[in-house]
Order: C-alpha cells, then structure tokens, then sequence
C-alpha cells in the first residue's frame, strides 16, 4: 500500500484571461466551482498524520520526546555548534532564512520548511530520501553539515542518552576501542574510508542501526510539526458555513481577488494544490543558478540518490513491508526529463520565510512573481511554441502580482509541534 497520500492535482482554469476586479466587484462571491476548489486548499481537507511504515517508532512518544531533543542537541556536530535546529529554527517557520543553508560550512541548497513534510513521499529538493528518518541522517554525516560521524554518534548515545535510548530500541553496542571515532563510509575519502572498513562487519552493522534509530527518533518529532489555521483557512470555513459577513471580516477585498487569481487565471493552483498548497512534485521552471555556484540538477540526480540510499524504504534498516515502498518501486527514472527541476515547496507561511527558489536566487514575493510573469510571456512568445521550462502561468499583469502577494500572506498561520 502507499505509505503516503498525495494531494490530487487540480489544474482547473475557471475565469476568462480577461478577468478583472473592474467587471466582478463582488469579490466576495464564488461560483461552486470555485468553492469546491477552495475546499481542496482548505486545512481542514487534510487526511490524519500518516503513519510511516519504514518507521516503526514515528508515533512512539517515547521516541518523539527523544527525538525533540536529538534534535536541537549541538553535540551531534563536529563543532559543537550546530543542530538539526541551526537550519529549521522553530521561531522562524522551521527554517533558517539565508539563501543557503549554513552548517559546518555552506551548502548549496536553502532549508527546506519542515511542517507538514510528513505528507510528502519525496523530501530535500531533489527527493533523495523518501522518509522523515532518513533525511534526518544525511545532514548529520555531511562535512558542510553537522560533520560528524555514525560511530561519532554511537560514543555521544552512549555518553548521554544512554538510559533513554535503550528503553525505545535497546541495548547500545560496545565497540572496539580502537576504531576512529571519524569511521563512516566515505568512497569519496579514501582516508576516512579506510577507518570504517577497519571496523568489523558485525560492528559496522551494529553502529549502522543506531544512527538509523537516531533517525527515526528526530523524524518522530519532525513528524509532529504541523500548520494550524491561516486567515485563508478562517475565510474559507466562514464560505462554507454561508457567512459571507464573517468571511469579508477576515480577508480584505484585494486578498480575496488575489484568491481569485491564484485559483484561476494565473494558475498557481496547477502546481500549489491541496491543503498544504503543494503537489509534492519536481519541476524546472527555469530559475537560474545561484550567482558563482555550478548548476544544478535537482531531481536528476536525485533519482538515483535516493535508489541507492542504504536507509531508504527498500532497505534493510527499513520496518516497511513488501508492499509498503510504491513509491520507490514505480520511482520515474526519467532523468533527462528531471533535469534541473526540484521539489515544489508548501506555500503555507511562504510570506515569513525569504529568500525564494532552492538556492534563494530570488528575494522576495514580488521577485518571484515577476520571474513567474517573465517566464510565461516567454513560453507564450511567437515562434516558442511552448518550449521551454516547465512553468505554465497565466499572463499576469503587475496589479495581479499586488494581488497575489497580498493573498499569498493570509497563509502565515502558527505552526506547532510536540
């Protein structure tokens, strides 16, 4: 079975190219189509937390506790400085809002959001995990990242969590005192590398299942970081219950036609569906690479990332069953057709955390918008004959972008977590 559900696409264009505020004043008023389309966006739509069927532990509130605490712990890091917390600060949305995220050292990707990621099959912008788990574990080895190790992890457990660990997932292996505490498998140090084929079979086994535990830990508590209510979602609950009165009071008229567009002639709605406002697909929609980093080439390289990922859902380090991974078994390997495209991201709160695109080559909202309303005139040039990107966006008009901007906001709503 899916061990994720998948927002349905909805690509619906309801309103005439040359729509306008001039001829329907009446913003306030929806045709049921459009409602039907507004309760597809609502949160109150969204199925229940899915269960992870590759993580025994992700409702485990032993493990959701520990792993809150795993998770803003600066010990897992070669610095001391630096936690799953440093990139995805509670107090700004679970992001960090730089252009890049910064570890040890810079990447060459921003933070993504976290809340709601739960819902998603696929996660960092190229999709090279397919679990909350085992994208937990990628940062914590990378030398830009935290820069530690997985034996590195096994001495911090056991010198720190010691009683907590082994009341959720047992006794903590006693390793040979002479292994490095940098082993790690590193084909592309061949100096590290050496250190972890030093150590035994049965060790590497053994420290391998600790750090997927400390994964499935952290993704407990990441699973638990949800969005509450937007002013959207008040509005759009005040339509359902045939409030109109109440539903003017929540969102003003330029917000309300900013709904309008978004839902129809600038078509954001093709790829910003469903409740978390994301069709949890790649897309290349052209956006340049950041200024002195190489391009990028997103999905491309993440399909086979995630295909040789030793804690993916295929793995033996998985609790999924056989027919727990459709996922990664119908994965589209077409990487030509993914070249340069990433992840759409939620729209939830994508007012409160700038800058924009997966190495924030772009600002601000406005700069986004702009760059959207560019790309399509292009698309729709004489002589393209729609080659080109993968974006595919109505000919908004610079008063559609101050509409749309002022629409976009009424998403920021309270995140929560355990």
């Amino acid at each position: 079975m899916y061990k994720r559900i998948i927002p349905i696409v909805l690509s619906v264009v309801l309103l005439a190219p040359g729509y306008s505020f001039a001829v329907h004043p009446d913003v306030h008023s929806w045709s049921n189509e459009e409602i039907a389309l507004i309760r597809s966006l609502w949160l109150g739509s969204l199925h229940p937390l899915p269960d992870d069927p590759s993580n025994a532990y992700d409702t485990d509130t032993q493990a959701i506790a520990f792993g809150k605490k795993l998770f803003a712990d600066s010990r897992l890091s070669a610095n001391g400085k630096v936690s799953c917390a440093t990139c995805h600060i509670p107090d700004k949305t679970f992001t960090d809002n730089l252009p890049v995220a910064h570890g040890m050292d810079d990447t060459t990707r921003r933070s993504m959001p976290l809340a709601g990621m739960a819902y998603s099959p696929w996660l960092f912008w190229d999709g090279r995990t397919d679990s909350l788990w085992a994208q937990a574990l990628g940062p914590i080895e990378s030398p830009v990242e935290h820069g530690i190790s997985r034996t590195k992890c096994v001495i911090i457990i056991s010198n720190h969590y010691q009683q907590e660990y082994e009341q959720i997932f047992g006794p903590i292996p006693e390793l040979d005192k002479t292994y490095k505490e940098t082993a790690r498998p590193a084909p592309d140090n061949p100096e590290i590398q050496s250190q972890w084929e030093a150590v035994s079979v049965e060790d590497r086994k053994a420290i391998t299942l600790l750090y997927a535990n400390i994964g499935k830990a952290i993704a407990a508590f990441v699973r638990t970081i949800v969005h509450e209510a937007s002013p959207f979602d008040e509005y759009a609950e005040a339509l359902f219950n045939g409030d109109i009165d109440r539903a003017k009071t929540v969102l003003t008229a330029d917000q309300a036609f900013g709904l309008k567009l978004f839902i129809s002639k600038a078509k954001c709605i093709n790829c910003h569906n469903g409740p978390l406002f994301t069709n949890n697909d790649f897309h290349n929609v052209g956006v340049p690479a950041r200024k002195g980093y190489d391009p990028d080439m997103g999905r491309a390289e993440g399909i086979n990332l995630v295909q040789a990922n030793e804690f993916n859902c295929l793995g033996r380090l998985s609790d999924a069953g056989p027919d727990d991974c459709a996922e990664l078994k119908y994965i589209d390997t077409d990487t030509e057709k993914y070249h340069g495209a990433f992840k759409t991201p939620s729209l939830r709160n994508v007012a409160d955390r700038p800058p924009y695109m997966h190495a924030g080559q772009l600002k601000n909202l406005h700069e986004v918008l702009k760059f959207y309303q560019n790309e399509a005139r292009k698309r729709s040039a004489p002589g393209n004959n729609g080659f080109g990107t993968d974006i595919v966006h109505g000919d908004i008009t610079d008063e559609d972008i101050d509409y749309l901007i002022a629409f976009l906001r009424t998403l920021s709503g309270p995140i929560k977590s355990y």
